[in-house]
């Protein structure tokens, strides 16, 4: 991949990492241009929200703040991983789950 398409993605993969809401929003703009470095970020971005969004609800339930402080430690780690690499031009898959996400979300290019 050639620096001209990751200098193109950079700002919709910034974006990827930005809610769930950041995410479809990378997602739709990047339907039209479809750019490599892009999607791979919407993918991890994706990825990362819907899991946070779905281990949260079960989370939530054991009213624990140590359980739910681990969570959130957790995810702001593997958010800010994807983040910087967004930032920094680089394609580095979030740890643990990064080649799960690759790998379900493969339709999204």
């Amino acid at each position: 991949m050639n620096q001209q398409t990751i200098k193109e993605g950079k700002t919709m993969s910034i974006v990827a990492y930005l809610t769930i809401i950041g995410s479809i929003v990378a997602l739709l703009i990047n339907n039209n241009k479809k750019n490599p470095f892009t999607a791979f970020h919407v993918r991890q971005g994706l990825g990362l929200c819907l899991t946070y969004m779905l281990l949260g609800y079960f989370i939530g339930n054991f009213d624990n703040w140590s359980v739910s402080l681990g969570f959130w430690i957790g995810f702001s780690v593997l958010f800010f991983y994807g983040l910087i690499g967004a930032v920094s031009g680089k394609m580095n898959e979030v740890p643990l789950l990064g080649p799960f996400y690759q790998k379900i979300f493969s339709s999204i290019r």
